[in-house]
């Protein structure tokens, strides 16, 4: 019967902590480096974002009427109500600044 094999170091629970710890950072590094969200999500989110305060502040533009504003279409609205959206648009876009 042939001789079973004996490996030249003795497994602890140090080595297999550092297994681990470096089994996991591939797993790390796929979440990081996901996929990105896609465009449209993200600019549907931010209308959202604007439109949403605004009916709060009782800006009676709806969803569909500020995404039209946004993409600069005319819109049967007070200018006043136009111009918030606008001004609520350039304000969440400086924000990162």
């Amino acid at each position: 019967m042939p001789k079973r094999y004996e490996p030249p170091f003795a497994i602890s629970a140090a080595i297999l902590a550092r297994v681990a710890t470096i089994s996991e950072l591939p797993g790390r590094w796929n979440a990081q480096s996901g996929p990105m969200p896609l465009p449209r999500l993200r600019r549907v989110s931010r209308i959202r974002i604007v439109q949403a305060p605004l009916a709060i502040e009782n800006n009676s533009l709806s969803l569909e009427q500020v995404t039209a504003v946004l993409g600069g279409k005319t819109v049967l609205a007070p200018p006043r109500e136009v111009q918030e959206v606008r001004n609520a648009f350039v304000a969440y876009e400086r924000l990162p600044d």
